[in-house]
Formats: structure tokens, C-alpha cells, sequence
């Protein structure tokens, strides 16, 4: 299908997408019948298009910092693009990502990543409690703080209009290459120009419009479409125009070398993340520690490795590993696939747990004497079909007839899959025995003993002589920290994965696989 109708697509769906949550129901679907009467198609009536919104009814959910200590978590909306927020060869990473991580462990906070289905819909959902604040590069605009309070800014950048250089550039000298180009605002009067309807870019566009004097025709896309995924648009030449914030377009640039992002259509603008209204305190914090970490030379590094360095973004581009580009994790992603498939295992969670064990390095050898991709014992790989020279599918074969074993006892004591993984888990990485062990200390002391929680608790502080000690324990001290941080990483990583690699791996996918 070609995109320009897949576009279409989007857009003739959409408000049923939109509509099947729920608590919006109703509101949303007459706010998209107003939509449909005041816009139809493109976006003609710039004015009327501004004004006319979703209106969020119900009052913004209460949970300032003092709430968010008391559960242990952040929750954070989080823009999924080639520099934000991917996986990696298996890690995720990005330039949000990385300030997250340093922001919660500032706070002393578990970060939980949410990434929206729907960009369009990112404020309600704040607003909904779905997160606790918009981590996205967002444009500071006057539009937006009626509904969310911005953070100290991240950076300062500004708008570029996107376009393809003509056909034959290479052979042309560069005053006709411009000749062949927008360079002048006033020639956007009726272009079409692809944008996302609730981005600032659209409604930078709308004002644009407005000041020209003229109609730039502004089609709208899915929240779901990217930025990036527009920028590729273009370079293909299925959509003429979009507009993206300057420092995304250099680097797509490097990737895309027949698109054009020389004219710049906004002042400079400052980027950054929000919270809710009602969250002064969670506010305040974010804003102390961005002050601090602006200074830091830490920060800067990072702004260079994800916004300036363009050669590391050519190699992660074209690599087939990032999760914008390739969508693999591993060169080994269709032997996971296939043996995990047979055990009913999701072949994500298996990667995770191999990358967890090796970072997919088949020769490691641990110090205690572990082997292969999959980390395994020699005498428990003997035990389930191992050799001491085991070939990478050897390893994820032994592996995972490891976690069936480990997957068989602990099903007739936890039926439910998602309680019983930390389980399986915590045994693949300290033995059953410890596990066991901390479970009868969980039920001693009055505990369930089939919740993760009470027992990481006991299996934690097994290295204290008092629990290793106990008549009811019959193995002994465990350093207990290595197999819960173990279970939080790897549980932690598979989410990203579930959220940002396909289950099923398509014929592009297994070709670029095997080159």
C-alpha cells in the first residue's frame, strides 16, 4: 500500500481510534463531529481549526511529588523517535531517556516509561494520570500552558520546513539546486505541508498562514506517524513538504541526503518537558535539578552524542539495530524467534535475558565460570542438553529447556504467568534452592508468599545472617541484591522491547536479518 494512502487510511480512522477510550467517549466523538463540519479534509479554515478543540471536561488527576514517593515511581509519557527514546543493539537509549534515568535517580524515583499510542492525545493523558509528566521536546507555546506547566527549558532550537532537493541535484550547480527550492515563506501559499494537527509545528504553520496572508494547506496526520516517518516521507517524495524542529532535521539530513532543511519558518524557540498543574512540587524538583544539570558537563555530553555527533546517528541508522530504522536487537533475533516460539516463550523476553547475561557475546565466560550467550553453569547445561562448547543456538536452546524446567515448578505454585516470571527469573539467576528459601522467610513472617514484592524482600536481605540462618532456610546466604536488581532489569528492558519491536518478524525484517 502506498503511504498517501495509508495516510488516508490514518485519517479515516481516526476518531474511531480515538473514541475506544472510554472515559472520552462521548466527548470526543461529538468534539470530532464538530471537527468534521468546521475541517473537512485539509486544514482550509486555519482560525477555525485553532479554536476548535478537545475540551477536557474532567478535572486533572491529583498526584504531586509527595504521592509519587509514597508508590516509588515516576511515570513519564515519552516521545518515541531516532534520538529521544530507541533500542539499541538491545540497550534502550536517547537523549530524553538518558536525562530521565539521572532525573529519577535524583529523585530516588523508579522511572516507568509510557510511550502514547497517540502523540495527539499526550495531554489528556498527563491529565488522566496515564504519566506524571511529557518528557518530548515540546515547543513552549502560550496555547499549551493553559493545560500543563512547562519545566525549565532542555534547549533552544526552531522550525525548518523540509522539502526534496530536485531530481538530479548532484549534477546541478547549487543557484539552480536553489532555484529548484522554497527559500522565501511567502511561497508556501498553497503547498500542502504534512504535519501532526496537535503539534506546535501545525499550529506554527496555522499562524504562519494567518501572516502571509494566503492558505498554506496543512494535512493532517495520525499521532502515531513520527517525525521521522514524515522526514522519510519526503525524501522518498510521497509527501512534498513537512516541518520538524532544526536540530532533529540535521541529523535526518545526514541520513537523507536529498532532502533540503535550509529555511527556517519560526523565531528560535525553547523545548521542554511538562507536568501537570497541580503538580507544583514534582515541578519545583524537575526545575532545580535541570538548572543544576544544564551546568554539568555531563549534559552536554549527552546533547552532543545524540544531536551533534551525526557520525554515531549514520552508524546507528544504517546499522539495522536501532528500533527506528531496523527493528532488530541482535544478529541471533530469528533463533530466539524460533526456539522460543516452540516453548511458548515470547522471543523478547529471551533476548532480554540474554542480553541481561552476555550483551549477546557467545565467547564470554564469567567469573564463575558461566558460558555462552545464555550464561549457563557447565553442569546445568549438561543437565539440559549443553556441551562446554556451545554454539550461540546451542546456548538459547539450553537456555530456555532451563526456563521450562524452571517454568514447570513454579506453575504449580503460581498459576498466573505475570505473577510467576519474577519467579522463574530470580531462579534462572540465584538457583531454585535461594528462591524457595526466601519464599518459606515470606510465609514465616506472615507474608504471601506468592507475591514478588514480599519475597524480594526476604531473597534482598538473605545475606543477613539472622534470615540465612533460619531453621526454615536449606541453602544458605545469598547476596540477594544480584538476582532482584536482575528481575527489575530484565522485566524492565522487555517492556521497551514489547513497546518498540515487533512480535512478528516481517520478510524485510528477516532479510535485513541475514545480511
Amino acid at each position: 500500500m502506498k503511504t498517501r494512502a495509508i495516510l488516508n487510511l490514518i485519517k479515516e480512522n481516526a476518531s474511531t481510534m480515538r473514541s475506544s477510550k472510554v472515559k472520552y467517549g462521548l466527548l470526543k466523538v461529538l468534539t470530532m463531529v464538530l471537527l468534521a463540519v468546521v475541517v473537512p479534509g485539509s486544514c482550509k479554515n486555519h482560525r477555525a481549526t485553532v479554536t476548535t478543540k478537545t475540551v477536557d471536561v474532567l478535572k486533572p488527576i491529583e498526584r504531586d511529588l509527595t504521592e509519587l514517593r509514597k508508590q516509588g515511581k515516576l511515570t513519564v509519557l515519552v516521545g518515541n523517535s531516532s534520538s529521544s527514546y530507541f533500542i539499541y543493539r538491545g540497550r534502550p537509549m536517547g537523549f530524553e531517556y538518558e536525562l530521565l534515568e539521572r532525573l529519577a535517580k535524583h529523585l530516588d524515583l523508579e522511572l516507568e516509561v509510557v510511550i502514547p499510542d497517540d502523540m495527539n492525545d499526550v495531554f489528556d493523558m498527563l491529565n488522566r494520570g496515564e504519566g506524571d509528566m511529557i518528557a518530548a521536546s515540546l515547543t513552549i507555546t502560550k496555547e499549551r500552558a493553559k493545560t500543563v506547566d512547562f519545566t525549565e527549558y532542555l534547549m533552544q532550537t526552531r522550525q525548518v520546513l523540509v522539502q526534496r532537493k530536485p531530481e538530479n541535484w548532484r549534477r546541478m550547480s547549487w543557484n539552480n539546486v536553489r532555484r529548484g527550492l522554497i527559500r522565501n515563506q511567502l511561497d508556501l501559499i498553497d503547498k500542502t505541508v504534512h504535519v501532526r494537527r496537535n503539534s506546535s509545528y501545525y499550529s506554527r504553520l496555522v499562524n504562519l498562514s494567518d501572516e502571509l496572508g494566503g492558505d498554506i494547506q496543512i494535512e493532517t496526520v495520525s499521532g502515531d506517524v513520527t517525525t521521522e516517518e514524515l522526514i522519510k516521507m519526503v525524501a522518498l517524495g510521497e509527501i512534498e513538504y513537512t516541518v520538524v524542529d532544526e536540530h532533529i532535521a540535521e541529523l535526518n539530513a545526514t541520513y537523507y541526503s536529498d532532502i533540503d532543511i535550509g529555511m527556517p519558518i519560526s523565531f528560535p524557540q525553547r523545548l521542554a518537558w511538562a507536568v501537570r498543574k497541580n503538580s507544583p512540587a514534582l515541578k519545583e524538583a524537575i526545575d532545580q535539578w535541570m538548572l543544576n544539570e544544564r551546568k554539568t558537563s555531563d549534559y552536554h555530553h549527552i546533547v552532543k552524542k545524540y544531536y551533534k555527533n551525526r557520525k554515531a546517528y549514520m552508524l546507528r541508522s544504517a546499522s539495522g539495530y536501532h528500533s527506528q530504522f531496523g527493528g532488530r536487537i541482535s544478529i541471533y533475533d530469528e533463533t530466539f524467534k524460533q526456539h522460543a516460539t516452540e516453548s511458548a516463550w515470547d522471543w523478547r523476553l529471551i533476548a532480554s535475558i540474554a542480553y541481561q547475561e552476555s550483551k549477546f557475546n557467545n565467547d564470554l565466560v564469567s567469573w564463575a565460570g558461566a558460558m555462552g550467550l545464555m550464561q549457563m553453569m557447565p553442569e546445568t547445561a549438561r543437565r539440559f542438553g549443553g556441551d562446554s562448547l556451545m554454539t550461540p543456538e546451542k546456548s538459547i536452546i539450553t537456555g530456555i529447556r532451563y526456563l521450562n524446567y524452571l517454568n514447570a515448578y513454579w506453575i504449580k505454585h503460581i498459576p498466573d504467568s505475570a505473577q510467576r516470571m519474577p519467579f522463574v527469573l530470580s531462579s534462572y539467576n540465584a538457583g531454585l534452592g535461594h528462591v524457595i528459601d526466601a519464599r518459606n522467610l515470606c510465609e514465616k513472617y506472615g507474608n504471601d508468599m506468592n507475591n514478588w514484592d514480599a519475597v524480594s524482600y526476604f531473597l534482598l536481605n538473605k545475606s543477613q545472617r539472622r534470615f540465612y540462618k533460619d531453621k526454615v532456610v536449606k541453602h544458605g546466604y545469598c547476596r540477594g541484591e544480584e538476582p532482584v536488581k536482575y528481575v527489575t532489569e530484565i522485566l524492565g528492558r522487555y517492556q521497551q522491547y514489547q513497546k518498540l519491536i515487533p512480535l512478528a518478524l516481517s520478510k524485510q525484517y528477516l532479510l535485513a536479518a541475514s545480511d
